[in-house]
């Protein structure tokens, strides 16, 4: 049991794959700045579901053909986008609260395409890295529960993913 006076520092399992289909990115970020900043974000949003404050994600770093059969698949949408998140915690899963108090709790899955990512930030004129860490922070902030479905919802949705981004020295 932890104590109530403990404060756990929030801390994340990463794992981070690029498609082969992927074309090559001299500039995309090493998986050590990913977890970098995952884990600062953890900290930064201090979520309280794990007891001993560890979770997992997967981020999948993919082209627009993939990121559109799964958009197709899962939200019938057929067109590419720029990020997908697929909590793992929708449901209930028996013996939870004895798995997670020695295992990470699995967020879920982030896909992000690094074409449509790259389209945007030339939009906009942001670097890539800026523009995939905009995206992992919004797709992070869906594994956590967090939604857009009203204009009041979306303006505190992007405003978080700013404070997001200034954590790791980023801004837009």
């Amino acid at each position: 049991m932890i104590p109530l006076t403990q404060t756990l520092v929030p801390e994340v399992e990463l794992w981070v794959e690029a498609t082969e289909l992927l074309p090559k990115q001299p500039d995309l970020p090493p998986t050590s700045a990913w977890q970098t900043w995952f884990n600062i974000w953890l900290r930064e949003l201090a979520p309280t579901a794990s007891p001993i404050g560890r979770y997992e994600i997967n981020l999948l770093l993919t082209n627009d053909v993939t990121i559109q059969e799964l958009n197709a698949t899962y939200r019938h949408q057929d067109k590419p986008t720029d990020v997908l998140a697929f909590a793992a915690q929708e449901t209930e899963i028996p013996g939870a609260q004895t798995i997670y108090q020695t295992s990470p709790i699995p967020l879920g899955d982030l896909i992000i395409s690094v074409e449509t990512a790259q389209r945007q930030r030339h939009n906009d004129n942001y670097s890539l890295i800026q523009e995939l860490a905009w995206l992992a922070a919004h797709g992070l902030l869906h594994l956590l529960g967090w939604d857009h479905p009203d204009d009041a919802a979306l303006q505190n949705m992007l405003e978080k993913q700013h404070s997001l981004l200034k954590c790791i020295d980023l801004t837009f």
